[in-house]
């Protein structure tokens, strides 16, 4: 496989892996904040209604558990087309 060819391959596995992230967070945000608050709300999260909670909190939290997740998978795709900050050349 050329160099062309293979950061081609690197630059889509990274395209997947953000649309991939970004599609989580937006349905966790969105879908958990306020498409699902009425549902949720029927349950409780350290006194606050689950709805509000992922509204206000949860989606926080998530998107940063998010950017930890990306940071690991880009490394290993890093390592795995030799783009790694490891290697000294």
């Amino acid at each position: 496989m050329d160099q062309h060819q293979n950061a081609h391959i690197y630059w889509k596995k990274n395209k997947k892996y953000l649309l991939t992230l970004l599609c989580i967070w937006f349905i966790v945000s969105f879908g958990a904040g306020i498409l699902f608050k009425d549902y949720l709300n029927t349950f409780h999260l350290g006194g606050f209604k689950l709805g509000f909670w992922f509204a206000q909190q949860g989606s926080i939290y998530v998107f940063v558990i998010l950017i930890f997740i990306y940071v690991r998978l880009m490394n290993s795709l890093d390592k795995k087309f030799g783009y790694s900050e490891d290697d000294t050349n």
